[in-house]
């Protein structure tokens, strides 16, 4: 038997160690087990919770640990406890980069025997030797630390046991009563617990099991407003190819309307073998332009701009300009080769072949894209493969480029993206990635916590308010908040939505709104939407009749039309309530009782600002309802009195308690977005 126990004890692990009595268990946030980061941007805090317990009445001290980029040292914070044996801690991260957390807890001998001092003294009970039993752990502290700190809890140390031996002395003569409390009281001096709670024991702590990761990046990866162009289709008319000098020409356009970041798709050259015609024809006619994610032609490949776009010279000066603006540039970056790229030639195991030794094209049958070779992350130079894909990155970022929107990453190896977007973010911390896959949830999850800074999602096929607030409390509620950040597109080149095809200008108007205040980052593509185009090439699809990814077009833009004029309006009241800077479990949906009639909220950060938007679904008929508000979640009580200003139409409303009615004329103004006066800082 004796054998026995000896090998049970030989068998604990280090961080098992027997004397070690504290249990620390469902830490949240925790991705996966530790596997993933969750992801922060510059200036939030990051708060960790934890089931923290150990065996009997012993109180315990429980400590959030955290060091940023390459500290070796931990910095550790004090946890909170909320009660049933959960404790909570927060931590700043003010820069970008990688931080990790973890946590440390042990009995707190020093809080267990202030506490039954206190609970004796005030029954009347002698305390006298607990006094010099409190000196012989006040010793222990004063062990352990250093300096000045060393010396106070040594000196306090000596207190206590002189403190108890008088007491001792004067309750064996009976006079003890008139000094009990002055003898008893350095014992209890918070004083005391806060340096003492400086030198935790070491030995006897018990540390968390995993170190957790933080990926922080800078504050554009929450909060953005995308234009998406295509910069041939810049030119004076549809039979002029733009170039890289026009776009600059509508940079004073898009800071008008508010926008932030210009997305621009491929601007590399196009292939001409097989290239596409109007309408995605498989033979293109005489002067048809191709697709401009049919990349690589002789003059070069996914480095390359296509000569009628202009030259790098024109590229720099168009960031340049754009920043000046207050808009960065966004490249789309699509790996994936035209039969004409330089990469098929100089590295032909980068792709499959089939039986007759051709390249296989690109195909999701019955579809064909003779124009595509799809890259093989099977080839057995994966290795040279993936280096020469990070270095695309690496070539833009160094002129310049920290926001590259992804084609298809969900066609590409997992591991290749850990892999990339952290070599990238090694060299160029302030890069961002967004990641274009309309795919299945968990491959769009997977995506997001590999790396990718944000995410499109099913925005633009969730139409009713059941829907939405399904969908919006998914990605707010839960744990994906901690790693999926969102990018809301009501339309893109790609998908021209039913709810788009029919509803005229107020569909766009209602789409835009509901985009642009449930989520701190969306975009448009551009021109398209201005212009309310809906054709589908078929009924049913959504493509676009004569797409402009095949063809130049070319589209009128005014400030003075009504979607621009709506545009504008909306990106500054993203721009001025911080509450819309926000996509947190701050967003709530309040109750309606009209199903045509959606309403939510969100706060600022510190609370000081609240917003509520309500928007009326149907694109073809006033909607009238009552709206009952969850006061609290607006800063307010049931019996507030308070206004709410209306950022559309200029309008300010005095309202009273929960209900207030609204009525919402989709050819006149389809949503309210209020601002919230009468919440605390408002």
């Amino acid at each position: 038997m004796a054998g026995g126990k000896r090998e049970l004890r030989k068998n604990l692990s280090k961080g098992d160690e027997g004397r070690k009595r504290v249990v620390i268990e469902h830490v949240q946030p925790e991705i996966d087990g530790g596997r993933f980061p969750i992801k922060r941007v510059c200036g939030e805090a990051v708060t960790v919770e934890a089931d923290i317990f150990g065996d009997g009445h012993d109180h315990l001290e429980a400590r959030l640990l955290f060091r940023g980029g390459s500290a070796k040292d931990w910095n550790r914070v004090p946890m909170d406890s909320l009660g049933n044996d959960r404790w909570r801690a927060s931590f700043p991260v003010p820069e970008p980069g990688r931080y990790e957390y973890t946590l440390a807890a042990s009995i707190d001998h020093l809080d267990t025997w202030q506490d039954g001092l206190a609970k004796k003294f005030k029954a009347g009970q002698d305390v006298a030797l607990e006094l010099q039993t409190g000196s012989l752990i006040v010793d222990q502290y004063a062990e352990r630390a250093r300096g000045k700190d060393a010396r106070t809890l040594a000196a306090a140390a000596k207190l206590l046991r002189r403190n108890g031996e008088e007491l001792g002395a004067l309750e064996k003569s009976g006079e003890a009563e008139a000094r009990r409390a002055e003898l008893t009281a350095p014992a209890l001096a918070p004083e005391l617990r806060a340096v003492a709670a400086l030198y935790p024991d070491a030995e006897l702590e018990t540390r968390y099991g995993r170190t957790l990761e933080v990926h922080v990046d800078r504050l554009r990866a929450r909060v953005s407003t995308w234009y998406e162009l295509f910069p041939r289709s810049q030119g004076a008319d549809a039979a002029t190819h733009g170039t890289l000098r026009d776009v600059e020409a509508k940079l004073p356009y898009l800071e008008a309307l508010g926008f932030d970041v210009l997305y621009m798709p491929p601007i590399h050259p196009i292939g001409q073998a097989f290239r596409k015609g109007k309408n995605n024809t498989v033979t293109a006619g005489d002067g048809d332009v191709g697709s401009p994610w049919a990349i690589g032609a002789a003059e070069g490949g996914h480095t390359g701009i296509l000569p009628e776009l202009g030259t790098f010279d024109d590229f720099e000066h168009l960031r340049a300009a754009a920043a000046e603006h207050g808009i960065e540039l966004a490249l789309d970056i699509a790996f994936q080769c035209s039969p004409d790229h330089p990469w098929v030639a100089e590295h032909p195991t980068w792709f499959k072949h089939r039986a007759d030794g051709s390249v296989q094209y690109a195909e999701n049958p019955p579809k064909k894209y003779q124009d595509i070779y799809p890259l093989d992350f099977e080839s057995e130079d994966w290795e040279g493969l993936w280096d020469a894909l990070a270095e695309v990155f690496l070539f833009w970022a160094e002129r310049g480029v920290r926001i590259f929107r992804v084609d298809n990453p969900h066609t590409k190896a997992f591991g290749f993206w850990h892999w990339c977007i952290a070599s990238v973010k090694r060299q160029y911390p302030d890069a961002l990635f967004l990641a274009e896959a309309f795919t299945r949830p968990r491959v769009m999850e997977q995506l997001a916590k590999l790396g990718f800074s944000q995410s499109y999602t099913y925005f633009s096929w969730r139409t009713t308010k059941a829907e939405l607030e399904q969908y919006l409390t998914e990605l707010t509620q839960t744990e994906q908040w901690q790693y999926f950040r969102p990018n809301f597109w009501p339309n893109t080149p790609d998908i021209n939505p039913l709810n788009l095809q029919t509803g005229g200008r107020a569909a766009f108007a209602l789409r835009l709104v509901l985009a642009a205040t449930l989520c701190s980052s969306y975009g448009i593509y551009g021109g398209v939407y201005e212009n309310l185009v809906d054709t589908p090439y078929r009924a049913g699809g959504e493509e676009y009749l004569d797409s402009e990814k095949y063809e130049i077009k070319h589209w009128p833009l005014s400030l003075d039309s009504p979607m621009a004029r709506l545009l504008a309006a909306v990106n500054q009241a993203r721009r001025e309530q911080p509450a819309f800077a926000t996509f947190d479990q701050s967003l709530r949906f309040h109750t309606t009782d009209n199903p045509q009639l959606i309403a939510y909220s969100k706060r600022s950060l510190d609370g000081g600002n609240v917003v509520l938007t309500v928007v009326n679904l149907d694109p073809f008929h006033r909607q009238t309802g009552w709206l009952y508000l969850d006061t609290a979640q607006l800063g307010l009580t049931d019996a507030s009195t308070y206004t709410v200003d209306d950022l559309l139409s200029g309008a300010a409303y005095s309202w009273r308690g929960p209900s207030n009615w609204v009525a919402l004329d989709p050819d006149v103004q389809p949503a309210h977005i209020f601002v919230v006066r009468g919440s605390p800082g408002a």
